[in-house]
């Protein structure tokens, strides 16, 4: 007997939708906590391409101060800080969205726009990569790597703004 009791129950574990289904409000939890959980996901992976590219800036600026550019490296300096600074909040940011306990309460539209947020987060990082490249190339020659350096903080300043104003647009779903 309990050896068939345990088969019934056993056999019938594909039907948790079913229970679920019956829980007022848990299906509704459980999509909002995997959109918290593929955001936290996207940031750790933006976070972990960002130091790819700090390695990298860090091999560029090795590579200017070896061939005498100490006189780049307060410029290189600030570009590093100015990176890790953007991959630091990317790494440390709370969803403020979603979730039994949220900041913001959003719907399909808001979470449309964070999206397209999230989306343009990762074309920053073609940007970065293309600001290292010009940089990369641009070695040897001062007054060029001055330009690309101002180029590389360019883009990271903007990644880090466009950043802000995700933060800005999901806390602006509260006032709507």
């Amino acid at each position: 007997m309990p050896s068939e009791l345990y088969e019934k129950i056993v056999s019938q574990r594909g039907r948790l939708e079913k229970l679920v289904a019956r829980i007022p409000g848990f299906k509704g939890y459980q999509e909002k906590q995997a959109r918290r959980t593929a955001d936290r996901m996207l940031r750790d992976h933006i976070s972990e391409q960002l130091d790819q590219r700090l390695d990298h800036l860090i091999r560029i600026e090795k590579r200017i101060l070896d061939g005498g550019g100490l006189m780049m490296m307060s410029a290189t300096r600030s570009a590093k800080t100015k990176l890790q600074t953007y991959r630091d909040r990317v790494k440390t940011a709370a969803p403020k969205y979603d979730g039994m306990w949220a900041q913001v309460k959003i719907g399909t539209d808001e979470l449309d726009k964070i999206y397209a947020f999230d989306e343009a987060q990762l074309s920053y990082l073609d940007s970065i990569d293309a600001a290292l490249d010009i940089l990369e190339k641009s070695i040897g020659s001062n007054e060029d790597m001055r330009t690309a350096l101002d180029g590389l903080t360019a883009a990271v300043e903007e990644a880090n703004d466009a950043f802000q104003l995700r933060d800005d647009v999901i806390l602006g779903f509260e006032t709507e």
